[in-house]
């Protein structure tokens, strides 16, 4: 890690938070061909970076418009390898829960930076490696598993390094957890290794970093969190001939596609205006349809279990 850069002091100009201060090098191709897909889309992030929480409305309606013609590939990044470091004006966990608070607004994204006062995680990798278990099993499953325990970190301030959380997402998103466990000590770490070494080959410096690459290696990069317009454009300018699949945008088809949204989400999927997404969906909570946990910087609804 360079000096003076610090992984978990996330840069909100550019919306990343970075692990090196070397500029990025020039997308390398790669073997990840998109099998039916027309572009590749190569996603390097963290289960616990806040800036790549700040993208989820961004990429969730991504998949909603063009999820038919995109193949999203999830990598890991390596944020927080351990506490051996001291820079960025971070130098110990309980000096990343203000600003975490203070990403949180900058995003409209709920964030409890108390989780580094109550129970800080040592690293980032027990998460990241469980992530490439869960891969192993499912590559969808993985998917809604990480979405649940950055819901923990974020939301719930669960320290995710632990087992016992990890297993109680496993379980919820439909996971083997004992294949989870076997892979988890296993093959999962080589498969983490390759994502570190594969990022390094790409020039990754910080995440969220989305490559776009199309069958004939054409290629651009979106680094940071960006306006949807942008990664948008990204696509479009791989391949102009790429059309949006227009969806159905009323609460009950968004929480049938994301069983969780916060108001900046549920704004930005359904083009309500972010005061009234808000009321909308705390109406809905009033009504039963939803449930709804409230941290000190925000809140997030989702749909009840039947």
């Amino acid at each position: 890690m360079s000096k003076g850069t610090n992984p978990l002091l996330c840069d909100i100009e550019t919306g990343t938070c970075e692990t090196a201060d070397e500029g990025l090098d020039t997308v390398r191709q790669s073997k990840m061909n998109a099998a039916d897909k027309t572009i590749k889309v190569v996603y390097y992030t963290d289960p616990i970076c806040s800036s790549c929480w700040g993208i989820e409305p961004q990429l969730r309606k991504l998949k909603l418009e063009y999820g038919s013609q995109i193949d999203i590939d999830y990598r890991m990044g390596g944020l927080l390898p351990n506490w051996s470091y001291n820079s960025g004006g971070i130098s110990k966990p309980a000096d990343v829960a203000h600003h975490w608070d203070e990403v949180s607004i900058h995003y409209d994204m709920p964030i409890d930076g108390d989780v580094w006062l109550e129970d800080h995680l040592e690293s980032s990798y027990p998460p990241s490696i469980a992530f490439k278990a869960a891969q192993i099993q499912d590559r969808e499953k993985a998917i809604l598993f990480l979405r649940e325990i950055r819901e923990m970190v974020f939301l719930q301030k669960k320290n995710i390094t632990k087992w016992e959380y990890l297993e109680l997402a496993a379980k919820k998103v439909g996971l083997n957890v004992t294949q989870l466990k076997t892979d988890f000590e296993g093959r999962a770490k080589t498969l983490f290794e390759e994502d570190l070494k594969l990022g390094k080959d790409l020039g990754v410096r910080g995440f969220p970093s989305i490559f776009f690459i199309d069958t004939a290696g054409n290629r651009d990069l979106v680094y940071g969190t960006k306006p949807y317009v942008l990664y948008e454009a990204a696509i479009l300018k791989i391949n102009d001939t790429i059309t949006k699949t227009e969806y159905r945008k009323d609460s009950e088809t968004l929480f049938s596609k994301y069983s969780s949204l916060t108001a900046k989400e549920f704004s930005e999927l359904s083009g309500t205006p972010r005061a009234d997404s808000e009321t909308q969906l705390n109406e809905l909570a009033a009504k039963g349809a939803l449930d709804k946990l409230t941290t000190k910087n925000g809140s997030i609804w989702t749909i009840k279990s039947i």
